[in-house]
């Protein structure tokens, strides 16, 4: 009989997942004694009889390997796999990327650490839960917006639900889901987030991602930060740990945390997230989570990275403890007042004093006019930096490195909040938590999430060919390139799916890119819009024009 020859490395080629099997229609029985298929539900699978070698026009049956497991089989020959989906279900990708990065077996290390609340959930359950799999439901539930964490739950099982399983598949309840999430607490999902972060950090320190370099013989990694509120529902505990922003009468109509994301402005990575109350006044709610960022994420504060910051002052003091220790590149608002100690040097800056708090300290500063087509007014911009060697960063650079803080951070806020949207009660972004413990709880999740998404996405970057036409024909894909949206509805799908190639997976992300820097002008408005259609919105303007910077007199 003319057979297929056995190969050592198959086994390890279906563990890999992608792989489809071929088996002829002809070869495929049933294991049962009585050879019929009985009624109802029988939790068996068919076998294999033989195994010749396929003919053009025969009948073949392809099959996706779904799980790799222990057969159990039964008197009556029923084929059933040992365990049940809990022990196979995996994040796919964002685990994949994960693991390379910071070695395997992560989620099942903190499963094994995690200390469960007993009030909640008692002794070992398992059923269709279990401690890395409810991590893992935590944390895709943050990338589906319009879906509970049932919904989550039965797109990670996916097709493992299909096997047929030696214990029967038992559906869990909306309740068990929420005692597992109460007996976790918050604690598991931020080590989780602790050890994406650090991979994410690690991988931007071995890898050169700049796409935009300031700096000749000493180039710098440019980094953003800056605040952002995000909403949660209105319950008595959140508001009284998180109030509202406003005039102090917490009459807001839902309580909110802010956050202090800390992004890679090339790549949109986040870095670190410091989080704390929405605090009634914006300049010290956030100079607290800046002090907090510089405590926990030393490592960020580099003498290699410079860091952009908005108009939300931090104060003269915290400005000098920041260039103690990294580089910084600030927009200053107009009522902060600068003594000017220097002439005009030669790129068009000056040096000046910068006082509060009693400490002084020198900044080099750097105006500009900014003008887009269609804006009566030119913007003015006012930049202080520690960086006082004007040959190796000259002004007009650091004048064009500034406008990478709206992408690295304004982009990417905007990005990562789109996967909460529709979670909350009315339109924006807004988490579901009701409780300051699963706040936290899902504020790590979504963190970690939105960062594995990015991370799968800048290995497409590196998997995808340069354009062949346009701007950036010939040039390396840069991750900021990637679709977002596109990567993760892709992750989500690959994840229903079960073994999906992360080659595969990366490829055929990296199809879908977005242009970036298409000098696009908009007036100011909020920025979570929301989705019902309200009047005037027809007539805003997009311009398309490049803006022109202005400095010393002299377009740049």
């Amino acid at each position: 009989m003319n057979v297929y020859p056995v190969l050592p490395d198959a086994a390890s080629s279906i563990a890999d997942g992608g792989v489809m099997v071929a088996v002829r229609l002809a070869d495929l029985v049933t294991p049962l004694r009585n050879g019929r298929l009985p009624g109802g539900d029988c939790r068996s699978a068919l076998a294999v009889g033989g195994t010749r070698r396929i003919r053009a026009g025969e009948p073949v049956v392809f099959c996706k390997i779904v799980a790799l497991a222990p057969a159990q089989v039964r008197q009556d020959g029923r084929v059933q796999a040992k365990g049940s989906p809990v022990h196979h279900a995996t994040l796919g990708s964002l685990e994949e990327w994960l693991e390379e990065k910071a070695g395997p077996g992560v989620i099942g290390g903190i499963a094994e650490r995690a200390v469960l609340r007993e009030e909640y959930v008692k002794g070992e359950r398992e059923r269709l839960l279990a401690r890395a799999f409810m991590i893992r439901v935590i944390v895709l539930m943050t990338l589906m917006p319009d879906a509970g964490a049932r919904e989550a739950l039965t797109a990670l099982a996916g097709d493992l639900a299909g096997v047929p399983w030696a214990r029967p598949r038992v559906p869990a309840p909306e309740r068990a889901l929420g005692d597992w999430r109460n007996a976790f607490g918050p604690e598991p999902l931020e080590e989780l987030q602790a050890i994406v972060l650090r991979a994410s950090w690690a991988e931007h320190e071995d890898r050169d991602w700049r796409a935009v370099i300031i700096g000749r013989n000493r180039p710098l990694k440019a980094g953003s930060l800056d605040g952002t509120l995000i909403r949660v529902p209105d319950t008595p505990g959140n508001r009284a740990v998180f109030g509202s922003v406003g005039t102090g009468d917490d009459s807001s109509p839902f309580p909110q945390l802010r956050a202090l994301p800390l992004t890679d402005a090339s790549t949109r990575a986040l870095l670190g997230m410091p989080h704390g109350p929405a605090g009634t006044v914006k300049a010290a709610a956030e100079q607290k989570l800046l002090d907090t960022a510089m405590r926990d994420y030393p490592h960020l504060f580099t003498t290699d990275r410079i860091w952009l910051m908005d108009r939300n002052y931090h104060g003269a003091a915290r400005i000098a403890r920041l260039m103690t220790r990294t580089h910084v590149l600030i927009r200053l608002k107009s009522d902060i007042p600068l003594k000017k100690i220097s002439p005009v040097l030669r790129d068009g800056s000056y040096l000046a004093e910068l006082s509060g708090d009693g400490v002084t300290v020198t900044v080099r500063v750097i105006e500009y006019w900014v003008t887009v087509e269609g804006q009566d007014v030119p913007e003015m911009f006012c930049l202080v930096t520690d960086l006082m060697d004007i040959d190796e960063y000259p002004a007009a650079g650091l004048a064009a490195l500034y406008k990478w803080r709206w992408d690295g951070s304004e982009t990417a806020l905007r990005e990562a909040k789109a996967s909460l949207r529709g979670a909350g009660p009315s339109a924006g972004p807004m988490l579901r938590s009701g409780s300051p413990g699963l706040v936290r709880q899902e504020l790590a999740a979504w963190a970690a999430a939105t960062e594995m998404t990015r991370g799968v996405a800048r290995a497409a970057a590196l998997a995808a060919a340069p354009a062949k036409k346009g701007r950036r024909a010939g040039q390396r894909v840069q991750a900021s390139e990637i679709s977002h949206v596109r990567a993760r509805r892709a992750i989500i799908a690959a994840i229903r799916t079960g073994k999906t190639s992360y080659t595969a997976l990366t490829r055929e992300i990296a199809k879908h890119r977005t242009v970036t820097d298409r000098n696009r002008h908009r007036p100011r408005k909020a920025k979570c819009a929301s989705t019902f259609p309200r009047a005037g919105r027809a007539g805003i303007a997009t311009r398309t024009a490049p803006a022109v910077i202005t400095l010393a007199n002299t377009p740049v």
